[in-house]
């Protein structure tokens, strides 16, 4: 049901990304519940979201993306970072590059270990099995009829991937398959979320079919800037569509699947943060909540690039004819480079003895970009000349930051302190990482291959150079994560391992903003995961009364 402008529901779910739609199928499954999703973004009927590559192009769109500029990290070049947030049906999963990666089953347990009851790997299996249609069918590790179907589009990579999977067997990794299946670590090729060369967001896959429920309704373009309260209770939100304020009461529960940067900023907004934070952007203090905006983790990677005496990506994309031929491939048969990623293979790894687990994640790309300024990201104008990269961002990020509000007034961007790099470890992991790169790069698989390295070039070689270099040129990943922690401790995190804010009743979160930890991978998969586990206990919750 859509645009009816419902005055209450049962639930209100804030945010239709990667973990609201999924609240919103399933909460409104049983008939008896009045379910309200509220998206700040509009339709995700646009082309360049549903042909996979075209999230080059949705990368600056203020239509469906925040657009957020973080602060300058000081020990990343002081440079700030530019982070696209999705704004959109979908969210982030109808922008982002696609890659479905579960994590490592041991950082599930590590957040059960945290204080997290009903979080660990064993446990969460069931919800990763639940969401997807892996492309070989269900088995032990994968699901065979869920809403979310996940491809291994294998057979359609660029035939540099063979080369990338044999440099990385030839220095002693293993090849992984399924790096979604018994275990993560290894080398393999990426599985992404299409279907018939189509991007599936959770949008598609799970709030489109079942959009004419009556008792789900969708309003787009609606802004929720504050949730409102009965003494400690959250009683609904007040949203902002076409200009005018609208207030919409929950009966039951709200929940925020805002994202990592607008859960804490509606929070912080609505009165629950930390009291100092509240005081300075003039925001009365309904509960002091010390971790709100706090804890922020993200992934950081950096780029090699390599010429090629092989044709890539580059030579299909880059011209005129090139552009054309593949887009009319593309429109008749949902084939070829635009139906994929530009991620095509990759890997999990350890860089030294004695870790637990892997360390650093590997991305091999038959295409580059590296010539376009800083700010632009125009995957359909590579380079001109054959040229691939190789990638590497750390598992686990040791450094710390934060978000926060500067003032009242909901259209406000908040303060976004990524503090990349701020642990050594970081910088350790990553020029381990990139040392890595150059091993790959100088095997016999891909010697053949590679003309030479152009980005960081060969006059890159000290330690002290290479450290330099990260500084100056890592970027995020676009994992941010951890900025309403669960946890154990109302002191140090936000809610509990029922997602439910601590200090306040009838108020949850769920999306990726209550990782415990940054997992080891893309997180979309993960984020998903926690929309179908919150569903589950808000469900087993009203069954109870």
């Amino acid at each position: 049901m859509m645009e009816n402008e419902a005055l209450e529901a049962d639930f209100i779910v804030v945010g239709a990304g990667s973990a609201g739609c999924v609240l919103a199928n399933r909460l409104s499954k049983d008939p008896s519940n009045r379910v309200l999703l509220l998206e700040a973004g509009g339709s995700d009927r646009r082309f360049y979201i549903q042909m996979p590559i075209g999230y080059g192009k949705t990368y600056h769109q203020k239509a469906v993306n925040w657009m957020y500029m973080t602060e300058p990290s000081a020990d990343a070049g002081n440079r700030p970072s530019y982070w696209p947030r999705g704004k959109v049906l979908g969210g982030s999963s109808s922008i982002n590059a696609m890659v479905y990666v579960r994590g490592n089953p041991k950082d599930f347990d590590d957040w059960h270990e945290a204080g997290n009851p009903g979080w660990s790997f064993d446990e969460l299996l069931p919800y990763f099995k639940r969401m997807e249609t892996w492309q070989h069918g269900g088995d032990d590790y994968r699901g065979g009829d869920g809403p979310l179907k996940v491809s291994d589009v294998s057979s359609q990579l660029h035939p540099l991937c063979k080369n990338f999977i044999s440099a990385a067997k030839e220095i002693g990794f293993s090849f992984n398959k399924d790096m979604n299946g018994a275990s993560q670590e290894g080398v393999g090729n990426y599985q992404i979320t299409t279907h018939n060369g189509q991007r599936v967001s959770t949008s598609r896959a799970y709030l489109r079919p079942v959009m004419s429920r009556k008792n789900l309704t969708v309003i787009m373009n609606a802004h929720v800037t504050r949730i409102l309260f009965e003494g400690k209770r959250a009683s609904g939100v007040e949203y902002k569509k076409s200009g005018n304020f609208n207030q919409v009461n929950a009966k039951q529960e709200v929940v925020l699947s805002s994202g990592a940067v607008n859960s804490p900023q509606l929070l912080q907004l609505s009165g629950i943060g930390p009291e100092s934070v509240l005081k300075e952007a003039n925001v009365s203090v309904i509960h002091h909540s010390p971790a709100v905006g706090k804890n922020l983790q993200d992934h950081l990677g950096v780029s090699y690039f390599y010429k090629s005496k092989v044709r890539t990506l580059n030579d299909q994309l880059r011209p005129w004819w090139g552009k054309l031929l593949q887009g009319m491939r593309y429109i008749l048969t949902r084939t070829g480079p635009l139906s994929l990623s530009i991620n095509q293979s990759g890997g999990f790894v350890r860089t030294r003895d004695g870790l637990k687990g892997p360390n650093i994640q590997l991305y091999f790309s038959p295409v580059s970009y590296s010539l376009e300024l800083p700010g632009k990201r125009a995957m359909l104008s590579p380079d001109p000349f054959s040229a691939m990269l190789l990638g590497v961002s750390n598992c686990k990020s040791n450094s710390r930051g934060q978000i926060r509000i500067k003032s009242s007034d909901p259209s406000v961007a908040p303060i976004i302190e990524p503090n990349y790099l701020s642990h050594k470890d970081d910088v350790q992991d990553l020029l381990e990482g990139v040392k890595l790169l150059r091993k790959l790069a100088k095997t016999e698989s891909f010697s053949k291959v590679i003309l030479d390295e152009f980005r960081p070039g060969p006059e890159c070689k000290s330690d002290a150079q290479l450290v330099e270099d990260i500084k100056n040129n890592a970027w995020t990943v676009f994992h941010p994560s951890s900025t309403c922690r669960m946890g154990p401790d109302p002191e140090k995190d936000v809610v509990d391992a029922n997602l439910k804010v601590y200090g306040i009743e009838g108020l949850r979160v769920a999306d990726a903003s209550i990782f415990p930890q940054l997992i080891c991978g893309n997180i979309n998969a993960a984020t998903i995961m926690v929309g179908e586990k919150a569903s589950d206990l808000i469900l087993k919750d009203i069954a109870k009364h």
